[in-house]
C-alpha cells in the first residue's frame, strides 16, 4: 500500500484556532523555541516514515516474492527493495516537551517505531542471505515463509504506530505554525498551498484504498472536485510579497499550483480507466503516486 502519511512537509499542517485546545496553548506560550523544535520534529519524523513506509512496502513485495520462489514458483526477477539510509531519524534527539500531554504516548510509540524499523530490517537482510545462498533448497521454504509472516505483522505495527505519532503530534504542530507564521510575509500563500496539500493527501488515500477495495465512481469524483476546488482557488492567489526575500518565491508557488494541475490530470485519466474496467490498475495508481510525489516536492520547495 501507497501511504498518504506523506504529509511530510516543511512547513507543517494550518489549522483553525478552534482546534487549538491544551496542547496549542503549551506550544503559543513557549514561543518560538518551543515552536520551532515542534516543527522540526513533525518534519524530521514525516520524512523518516516516508522513507520507511516506502522501504518497508518494497521489503514485503520481496518477501511475498521470496516465499513463492522458495516454494518451487515462478519468480523471474525479485523486487528491488529501496534505500536503507534514513538521515531524518537521526536528527530526533529526543521529543519536545511542547508536545504536553501526548509527550509520553509519542515518545513510546517512537522507541516502537524505531525498534520495528530495526527488526524488519535485520529480518530481511536474513531473508536476502537465505534467497541468495539459495538455503530454500534444503527446507523447501520454511523459513522464508516464516520471516514473511514476521515481516508483515511487524510492518503493520509500524505502520500502526507511525499513524498514532501523526494523530499525537498534529495538535502541538498546528498551533506551532500559528506562532511561526503570525507575522510570516508568505502567510496567505502558505496556508492556501496547505489546503491544497490537505485535499490532495485526501484524494490520494482514498485512491490508495480503492485500488485495494474496489473503484467507487461516485467517492472518487466528490474528491477530485474538492481538490480541484482547492487548486483553482491557490492558482488565483496573485502572488506579491513586500519583503524582498520572498520574492523568488513566486516561481515556486506557480510550481505547486502547475503539479497540482497535473496531478489532476493525472486523476481524470485514472478515474475513466477505472470506469471502464471497473478497478484502478496496479499503472494507474503508480502514476498518480509519481504525480503526489511532485506536488509534494514542489510544495516543500515553496515553504523552505
Amino acid at each position: 500500500m501507497m501511504l498518504a502519511v506523506a504529509l511530510s512537509l516543511s512547513a507543517v499542517p494550518v489549522s483553525c484556532k478552534k482546534e487549538i485546545g491544551k496542547l496549542g496553548s503549551t506550544v503559543l506560550n513557549g514561543g518560538k523555541n518551543e515552536a520551532d523544535a515542534v516543527i522540526g520534529f513533525n518534519n524530521d519524523f514525516l520524512d523518516s516514515y516516508k522513507m520507511t513506509s516506502d522501504r518497508v512496502e518494497s521489503i514485503m513485495k520481496y518477501a511475498d516474492a521470496a516465499v513463492t520462489k522458495a516454494k518451487g514458483g515462478d519468480v523471474l526477477i525479485m523486487p528491488m527493495v529501496t534505500g536503507s539510509i534514513d538521515y531524518a531519524i537521526s536528527k530526533i534527539k529526543e521529543v519536545p516537551s511542547g508536545f504536553d500531554k501526548n509527550k509520553a504516548a509519542i515518545e513510546k510509540d517512537f522507541q516502537t517505531y524505531k525498534a520495528k524499523k530495526e527488526s524488519i530490517d535485520k529480518k530481511f537482510e536474513e531473508l536476502k542471505s537465505y534467497m541468495s545462498a539459495e538455503d530454500f533448497k534444503d527446507d523447501k521454504g520454511a523459513k522464508a515463509e516464516t520471516l514473511n509472516q514476521e515481516i508483515q505483522a511487524e510492518a503493520q505495527v509500524l505502520f500502526e504506530t507511525g499513524e498514532r505519532i501523526i494523530t499525537n503530534i498534529k495538535p502541538a504542530t498546528d498551533a506551532a505554525e500559528e506562532t511561526i507564521l503570525k507575522d510570516h510575509p508568505m502567510k496567505e500563500y502558505i496556508i492556501s498551498s496547505k489546503k491544497v496539500m490537505n485535499t490532495l493527501d485526501s484524494a490520494y488515500d482514498t485512491l490508495n484504498k480503492q485500488h485495494e477495495t474496489g473503484f467507487n465512481a461516485a467517492e472518487a469524483q466528490k474528491k477530485y472536485d474538492e481538490l480541484a476546488a482547492a487548486v483553482e482557488q491557490n492558482s488565483k492567489l496573485d502572488f506579491k510579497v513586500s519583503n524582498s526575500m520572498y520574492t523568488h518565491k513566486k516561481s515556486n508557488f506557480e510550481s505547486v499550483n502547475k503539479n497540482a494541475e497535473s496531478f489532476l490530470d493525472t486523476y481524470r485519466r485514472l478515474m475513466r480507466n477505472a470506469k471502464d474496467s471497473g478497478k484502478i490498475s496496479d499503472g494507474d495508481i503508480q502514476s498518480i503516486g509519481y504525480a503526489y510525489d511532485a506536488v509534494l516536492n514542489s510544495y516543500n520547495i515553496f515553504v523552505k
